[in-house]
């Protein structure tokens, strides 16, 4: 079993903790300070609507408060919590979702029992409500980036929460239009809004909750992993694979099968697994790989051809093609064949080595090549995947086939008799 610790291309864990808590302090900040020129307006004005989207931005500021103070847990570890409080996050991000839905019921109540008509106030003030409509839509895109960027699910879920704050600032804005001229129209318009950030509320409390409930990874990154475990040459195949995400980081664990190896080579090629994995996915905090050897019922062997006829070629980077043939081990039985395009062959420089990778890759058990191999870059290549090369003066893919079965056949003889 190889346990691997985080780090890889998308930046260390301080750096994103260190950009996330700049984002969150960017956010407290503006919103403690759309509370003082909301609650300014509002008494210019006597706008009611006013005065409850100043409630609805103190909201804000007590969740970026709450997000800052995720942000801070999520990253301590202690023993009793070795692998950190990394959900700590999510559990801000439902924090947070219900303070969206608090907001939808608010904007609601305000819509049917907002007061009278307030007061006379001037224009100036129309366009002071109008400029704030686009501070939380430029905020929140900022947020949704950085958040994207570092995987943080409350930074997310922060951001969202305040592009939704473009329409209920929207509608105050209607709001103090109406009042501005005496017909008051917002009641109708406040109740769409609100069911839409609701649903935006909703989604936020979806994610997060899959997440607390250790929800396994989607789809796309489970195939990224599945991809990059069965890449390294000595697998052969996934037993079990689990991956699951707490706050911005994900854990996997997979029991894979490797060619028969010693310890050393199993744990060298978990390392390679782990950082194959960190190369495609970002924020994987832990990879736990279970290697165990591979009880062999079939091998799958390799010759370049001249031709697709069947003609075995005399160069091994340069044959346009491979037969790839699986024999059962048992009873030396042809099982399958197909027949595989070699683009190394119209390469001019690497041909040899681009050929045996792409062996590799459909997992090669014994190659064949009337060209000595010896001290090239393919013999080399195959050494260290474990894939036997073998010399072979046989002209045809048909006398080979049989050569192969007949050799297999004896060796189960052997060990029947044994």
């Amino acid at each position: 079993m190889q346990n691997s610790p985080a780090g890889n291309s998308f930046g260390t864990g301080e750096e994103a903790d260190a950009a996330i808590r700049r984002v969150a302090w960017y956010s407290l900040a503006v919103n403690a300070a759309l509370v003082i020129i909301k609650l300014v307006l509002s008494r210019i004005s006597g706008s009611l609507a006013l005065e409850a989207d100043a409630i609805h931005s103190f909201l804000d500021v007590l969740a970026s408060v709450a997000l800052l103070a995720g942000i801070w847990l999520s990253s301590r570890k202690s023993k009793e919590f070795p692998y950190g409080l990394y959900k700590v996050e999510n559990i801000v991000s439902v924090i947070i979702a219900f303070l969206v839905f608090f907001t939808a019921w608010e904007i609601v109540v305000e819509a049917f029992t907002g007061g009278g008509m307030g007061q006379p106030f001037g224009g100036w003030v129309l366009f002071a409500v109008a400029a704030l409509v686009s501070v939380p839509y430029l905020l929140g895109t900022y947020e949704m980036r950085v958040g994207t960027i570092h995987n943080s699910p409350s930074l997310i879920a922060d951001g969202k929460q305040h592009r939704v704050d473009v329409l209920s600032t929207s509608v105050v804005f209607l709001a103090v239009l109406a009042q501005y001229f005496g017909i008051p129209v917002d009641s109708f318009a406040a109740v769409i809004v609100a069911g839409f950030i609701a649903f935006s509320g909703w989604g936020i409390l979806k994610n997060s909750m899959r997440t607390l409930l250790d929800a396994s990874i989607d789809h796309d990154t489970r195939d990224a992993i599945r991809a990059a475990i069965m890449s390294d040459p000595i697998v052969t195949g996934i037993k079990e694979l689990t991956g699951r995400n707490s706050g911005r980081y994900i854990f996997v664990e997979a029991r894979v099968v490797m060619k028969k190896t010693d310890l050393e080579e199993a744990n060298l090629a978990s390392e390679r697994i782990a950082t194959r994995i960190r190369d495609l996915v970002p924020n994987v905090e832990r990879v736990v790989i279970h290697s165990e050897p591979e009880e062999r019922l079939s091998l799958r062997y390799a010759v370049p051809l001249g031709d697709p006829g069947g003609t075995i070629s005399p160069h091994f980077g340069e044959a346009p093609w491979f037969a790839l043939l699986d024999f059962s081990v048992r009873d030396g039985t042809l099982q399958r064949t197909e027949l595989l395009a070699n683009p190394a062959s119209e390469m001019e420089k690497q041909k040899g080595l681009r050929a045996a990778e792409l062996l590799l890759r459909h997992k090669a058990d014994v190659v064949f090549s009337q060209q000595p191999l010896t001290g090239k870059s393919p013999e080399y290549v195959f050494e260290s995947a474990k894939v036997i090369v073998r010399r072979t003066d046989v002209t045809t893919l048909t006398r080979l086939t049989g050569q192969i079965r007949h050799e297999l056949q004896q060796e189960h003889a052997g060990r029947e008799e044994n």
